[in-house]
């Protein structure tokens, strides 16, 4: 297919993406939204506007599709996964899709004049794609050059986009307006999906999708256990801890690949554990929740 061919194409995807983006937007928040508290409480509107979840009978509904799928499909083949692979063999599986992702975390460094973490993005992408073994072994952050994610979605908040309403997207989970643009975006920017284009590698882009989505769940097996187990209201659980996380992200509060923010009550304070502090904790993993932690909205803050 020639440059002008593919540009076409981008369009033609692009405009059908923001349309889809558009009309599940406004679907979501027509069909079901959930009732504004009356002006004369106060108390009451100012929890409405800090949850940021005006839809939340219809995103309740997608939610628990979710977790049926979940349940069915998506944690079994997690579980058979960590079965069958040791763990040595799951973290080269991890860095290796951790190093794909990298050209397209150094673009978004760039948009949002990130000029040393575009340095270092561009320095792990090199050692890791050679010495590292395309990828397989983190040679990189073992001298200094730690690990780090950022997208589209990060780059609109540097900008100064706002979030908008949240949004439980079916299969895909919690986003929100932003971030559903930014994932858009980030498809047609990712050097890796223009590769598997122009190389007419159709198998590409969904065998890396699906083994990461496999990857993701088999690492948060057990943080979400006993997120659910210790949860009053899973999906509060949920929104709130997507919602701080992802603030920390757009905070660029430096979470290593192979480890989760430590989210206590005080939302401004993200810490990360170590695998010292992750084999003392009681648990045997780094993640840990407090389920009934303020909420916090991933504003447009600055990097």
């Amino acid at each position: 297919m020639s440059i002008s061919g593919r540009l076409r194409m981008a369009e033609d995807l692009w405009n059908h993406g923001v349309r889809l983006v558009a009309v599940l937007l406004l679907v979501t928040l027509v069909t079901a939204c959930a009732s504004r508290p009356p002006a004369d409480d106060p108390e009451a509107v100012a929890e409405y506007e800090q949850l940021n979840d005006p839809a939340e009978p219809t995103n309740r509904a997608v939610f628990g599709f979710n977790q049926a799928l979940d349940k069915a499909i998506i944690k079994p083949l997690a579980q058979g996964y960590r079965w069958l692979l040791p763990n040595p063999v799951r973290k080269g599986v991890h860095n290796f899709l951790s190093n794909l992702r990298e050209p397209l975390t150094f673009l978004n460094d760039v948009l949002q004049g990130e000029v040393s973490r575009a340095g270092v993005t561009l320095g792990r992408f090199g050692i890791n794609s050679t010495v590292g073994l395309l990828g397989l072994i983190d040679v990189a952050a073992e001298i200094g050059l730690p690990p780090h994610k950022e997208d589209f979605g990060q780059t609109l908040a540097v900008w100064g986009v706002g979030e908008g309403p949240y949004v439980m997207l079916p299969i895909l989970g919690p986003s929100n307006p932003r971030d559903l643009i930014g994932r858009v975006v980030d498809y047609f920017l990712d050097p890796f999906n223009m590769w598997a284009e122009a190389s007419n590698q159709d198998w590409a882009v969904p065998a890396r999708t699906v083994l990461t989505a496999i990857d993701q769940r088999e690492r948060l097996l057990d943080p979400l256990d006993d997120l659910e187990k210790s949860s009053l209201d899973f999906y509060v659980s949920i929104r709130s801890m997507s919602r701080q996380m992802r603030a920390s992200e757009v905070r660029n509060a430096d979470l290593p690949d192979d480890q989760l923010p430590n989210l206590g009550q005080n939302k401004d304070d993200f810490q990360i554990k170590t695998p010292e502090e992750a084999s003392t904790s009681g648990t045997g993993y780094d993640f840990e929740f407090d389920p009934n932690a303020e909420e916090t909205s991933a504003s447009p803050a600055a990097n």
